[in-house]
């Protein structure tokens, strides 16, 4: 029973944080559609990375004890993809100081896994000691990371608009925290369980601010048929002055 039960929850945890991180796909279109970056931070996406990268060491056997973590290395693995596209499209589109604060902020992340890794697989040789240490940082990780959408959150209150802040995203949040922290209750893991101690909070908090200026969210952009009707009237506003011009000529002439 307990082992079905454990299975279930790191499914539907699977779902809940593969959503979470395809949630910023939006956000992406937009970026693509615009060609710029906006407002949005990259930060979150690099340190998303990094979170992916190190669980998905900690649950391989490398590290863990034979595919006891399995269900970390499917939904990390799926993460990384995914964090990687956003990284790689918003260094595109930033300006030459975002893309400077990309790679200030990219290597030394990059730097920060391998480092684990390797010390990790060669410097320790069990699998408790190896969990410790890759579990440890990877556990301040995702705290920075549920933490990140401060930025955000400050951003909202400022602006009074959830714009910069998409509601899926702090959604999937809120339920792919639950559930982790649920999952690693059962499997007796707080590398795995500790993270929602925090997000779960955070993730309400979001979702209140949501809630608290979700009308006040700056007007969308009007569609193509709206500027086509916009650019019509014009032209006939046009059209009625040459004719009113044509008409006064006339008179004069007479």
């Amino acid at each position: 029973m307990s082992q079905t039960l454990r299975l279930g929850v790191a499914v539907v945890g699977n779902i809940t944080s593969v959503s979470l991180y395809a949630a910023p796909i939006t956000t992406f279109k937009r970026v693509i559609r615009k060609k710029s970056t906006e407002e949005f931070s990259c930060i979150p996406y690099i340190i998303g990375l990094l979170n992916c990268l190190l669980f998905t060491w900690y649950g391989l056997p490398v590290v863990s004890k034979k595919w006891e973590n399995f269900p970390l290395v499917t939904v990390n693995g799926v993460g990384i993809v995914l964090e990687f596209s956003y990284v790689l499209i918003y260094f595109c589109y930033a300006s030459s100081k975002g893309k400077a604060k990309v790679a200030m902020v990219a290597i030394p992340v990059l730097v920060v896994f391998c480092i684990t890794a390797i010390v990790s697989a060669f410097v320790f040789h069990d699998n408790a000691h190896r969990k410790k240490l890759v579990g440890s940082i990877g556990l301040v990780v995702s705290v920075t990371m549920y933490g990140s959408p401060l930025v955000a959150m400050k951003k909202v209150i400022q602006t009074k608009s959830v714009e910069f802040m998409p509601l899926p995203l702090s959604l999937c949040t809120f339920l792919a925290t639950t559930l982790w922290l649920i999952y690693g209750v059962l499997i007796r893991d707080i590398f795995v369980a500790g993270p929602s101690i925090i997000g779960i909070p955070l993730s309400i908090l979001q979702l209140i601010l949501h809630c608290k200026y979700r009308k006040r969210n700056v007007v969308k952009e009007p569609n193509k048929e709206d500027l086509e009707k916009v650019e019509l009237e014009k032209l006939n506003l046009e059209m009625e002055n040459v004719e009113k011009n044509v008409t006064i000529h006339k008179n004069g002439n007479l």
